[in-house]
């Protein structure tokens, strides 16, 4: 990969800029809805297809799998090929083909068919980090972390609206919202063609690609041997071992412990939804002037931690929907305010050239954990018990929180020092 030379300020003009953020909201809120539109049916689909409920856990999680391998593969092959030929065409792709792969969701008929369309729809899975990217074309570094936080508000709105929109819809017919979530992606498709600008100018593009820089672990091994990376991308992967058991298991946990049916896990999720607006939204800005980015993270996955054992004590303990629900939004008001701190961190650790090569990294490193966690975490909830992926998933929030305390605060002493080198001595 043979890059320009790297940029500071964002790749793009005033006027493709102020054109590009209110689509972008527009494009991620939709997103967020059609995404979470399917989450309170999604066990219940694919009960539809299984003789009984015994391994539902486990099919749940062999989905999800099979997306983030072929998400794990695509992912870093989507990100530089925005960061060749602009983020546009990239975006337009992933969406058509998540639109695809939801209707054939759908229609299903078989878990074969399941498999299939999620496969689909890893192939193609570049509309997060394309976006992300987006972001930093048209943001100075130092407000990137606002604009994430601004954009994880909004998605809460959407996340707030999707599974409320699921469970109901989900009284019609189970698969009405897999079918309404490839409606969403195609107006998303239609939207992006039409009136979403390019952002990276051609001058920024990078000016070869080569096969092996297309290889998922060329880029993350790559990305891994940054050092100003290095650690932040450690804790980004250890905390998204827990998110990837509670996104994966959550409702088929309110299932089995509460009895909850799609209209409650609906709600749960909406309230999940109104919590990330109030802390993204509402408070983000107030946080991040408080406590400073790297409090903010730090800050986030105590929240996560104590929202974690609450889950585990709900299974373990005490199958309360209050300690459940609680939980629940404990858990996402600390995932929503620490990654919109660490997202701004990784993005401001490279150059604007690189922004696209940097999202497919994350990506992959994501669909990594993806293909393990869910296996893991329906095996640890069918084998070992209802709580067991709640208490490992503590342990990691805890072990990536002193990753990225001592990171973080090696940055800022680094980061001081250099400040003080550069202030003139009086004479």
């Amino acid at each position: 990969m043979t890059y320009p030379e790297p940029s500071t300020p964002p790749a793009t003009t005033a006027t493709t800029a102020k054109r590009a953020w209110p689509l972008l909201i527009a494009i991620s809120f939709l997103a967020t809805i059609g995404m979470t539109i399917v989450l309170p049916v999604l066990p219940f689909v694919v009960l539809q297809y299984l003789p009984n409920d015994t391994n539902l856990a486990l099919w749940v999680g062999v989905l999800e799998s099979v997306y983030a391998l072929c998400a794990f593969v695509a992912a870093p092959v989507l990100g530089v090929l925005s960061d060749r030929f602009g983020r546009k065409p990239v975006l337009v792709i992933s969406v058509f083909g998540s639109a695809i792969g939801y209707l054939m969701f759908g229609i299903g008929g078989a878990i074969w068919v399941l498999l299939i369309s999620r496969i689909v729809d890893g192939l193609t899975a570049g509309d997060m980090p394309v976006l992300f990217a987006y972001v930093a074309d048209i943001t100075e570094p130092e407000e990137r972390a606002k604009r994430y936080g601004l954009l994880g508000a909004l998605s809460g709105i959407g996340f707030m609206l999707g599974p409320a929109i699921g469970g109901l819809l989900a009284q019609v017919n189970v698969n009405a919202p897999v079918f309404a979530t490839a409606a969403v992606a195609a107006v998303i498709g239609v939207l992006s063609a039409t009136v979403l600008p390019e952002t990276l100018r051609p001058q920024d593009r990078i000016t070869e690609v080569k096969a092996v820089d297309l290889h998922p672990f060329t880029v993350i091994s790559g990305a891994f041997r940054r050092p100003e990376l290095r650690a932040l991308l450690i804790g980004f992967t250890l905390i998204t071992i827990p998110f990837a058991f509670f996104a994966n298991n959550f409702s088929v946990l309110a299932l089995d412990t509460l009895g909850w049916g799609p209209t409650e896990v609906g709600l749960l999720t909406s309230g999940v939804g109104v919590t990330d607006i109030i802390i993204q939204g509402a408070l983000l800005g107030l946080l991040i002037k408080w406590l400073g980015e790297r409090g903010l993270v730090i800050g986030g996955m105590i929240g996560q931690l104590i929202g974690c054992l609450g889950l585990a004590i709900a299974a373990a303990f005490l199958p309360s929907a209050w300690v459940f629900g609680i939980g629940a939004m404990i858990f996402a008001a600390g995932q929503g305010g620490m990654t919109a701190a660490l997202d701004g961190l990784m993005s401001s650790s490279v150059g604007a050239d690189e922004q696209g090569w940097l999202a497919g990294g994350v990506s992959s490193v994501g669909s990594a954990v993806q293909m393990v966690a869910p296996l893991l975490a329906g095996w640890l909830y069918a084998s070992v018990s209802h709580a067991a992926p709640y208490w490992l998933g503590a342990v990691v929030i805890a072990a990536a929180a002193i990753v990225l305390y001592r990171s973080t605060k090696d940055a800022q002493v680094a980061s001081d020092t250099a400040e003080v080198a550069t202030v003139p001595l009086a004479t």
